[in-house]
C-alpha cells in the first residue's frame, strides 16, 4: 500500500522515531526518557515536543508505524495472491512478518513494558487491544468461516481461540528456538501449515470465487485496523 505521509516524517522527527525505537528495544520504553531520546537523535528536548506532546504519544507513534508496516505487508500479499488467505498459507505469512517487526510482536503478545507506557490514555489502550493477536484472530476467523475456508463444526469463538493459541506458540518457538530444547523441525513452515490446516480448514476446498471474496474481506479487516492506527498516530 502507498505510505501515508505524516508531519512526523520530517528528517528530525524520523531521527527521533528511530532513536526511540532503538533505545526502547534495548532498555525498555518505561525507562527511556525524552532527554535520552533527544540526545541520541541529536536534537534538543524542545524539538521532540514540537512533534509529540508526551513520551506516551511518541512511543505510540513508533509502535503505530511498525504496526502499519506489518499490516501493509500482509495486505499487499493478499492483494497479490488471494489464495494466501487459506489459513495454511496465511499463518506462516503472519508469523514471519511478525518476526520482522519486533515492536509489533511485543504489542501482539501483550508486552508488559509497552502496555504500561500505552495505558495512560484510553485511546492508546484501545489501539493496543485492537493490535493484539487474539483480537485479529477473532476478527478474521468469522470472515474465513463465512466463505467456507474454516470449518463450521465448532464455534467461531473457540476457533479464534485455537488459532491464537497456535500462532502464539509457534511465534514464541520461532523467536526463541533454544526454548524448544532438542526439538527441531526440518521445515517449520510445513509443520505450521499442516497443523493449522488440519485443525481449522474444511475437508472440501472452497470455490475460487469464495477464496477471492474471503481475501478481499480479510484485506478490508486489516485495512480498517490500519486506518484506526493511523488515526491515532497522525497529528490532529
Amino acid at each position: 500500500m502507498t505510505p501515508v505521509p505524516l508531519v512526523q516524517d520530517a528528517p528530525k522527527a524520523v531521527r527521533i522515531l528511530r532513536a526511540t525505537r532503538d533505545l526502547g528495544l534495548k532498555h525498555g520504553f518505561r525507562k527511556v526518557t525524552i532527554a535520552e531520546i533527544a540526545q541520541s537523535a541529536g536534537v534538543g528536548k524542545g524539538t521532540v515536543y514540537l512533534y509529540w506532546s508526551s513520551k506516551e504519544s511518541l512511543v505510540l507513534g513508533v509502535c503505530g508505524r511498525e504496526v502499519v508496516s506489518w499490516l501493509d505487508q500482509v495486505i499487499d500479499r493478499l492483494a497479490e495472491d488471494p489464495s494466501t488467505v487459506h489459513l495454511r498459507r496465511l499463518a506462516p505469512l503472519l508469523l514471519h512478518t511478525t518476526l520482522g517487526h519486533p515492536l509489533t510482536r511485543r504489542m501482539m503478545t501483550g508486552d508488559a513494558d509497552l502496555a504500561h507506557v500505552l495505558a495512560e490514555r484510553d485511546e492508546d489502550r484501545e489501539v493496543l487491544e485492537h493490535t493484539k493477536a487474539g483480537a485479529m484472530c477473532q476478527a478474521v476467523v468469522p470472515v474465513l468461516r463465512r466463505h467456507g475456508l474454516v470449518r463450521d463444526d465448532e464455534s467461531p469463538q473457540d476457533q479464534g481461540y485455537a488459532l491464537h493459541a497456535l500462532l502464539y506458540g509457534f511465534l514464541m518457538t520461532l523467536a526463541d528456538p533454544a526454548a524448544a530444547g532438542p526439538l527441531r523441525a526440518d521445515d517449520p513452515d510445513r509443520v505450521i501449515s499442516r497443523t493449522v490446516g488440519r485443525l481449522l480448514e474444511p475437508r472440501d476446498p472452497p470455490a475460487d470465487a469464495a477464496v477471492a471474496a474471503a481475501a478481499r474481506e480479510t484485506r478490508e479487516v486489516f485495512t480498517g485496523l490500519r486506518d484506526t492506527v493511523l488515526g491515532r498516530i497522525a497529528p490532529a
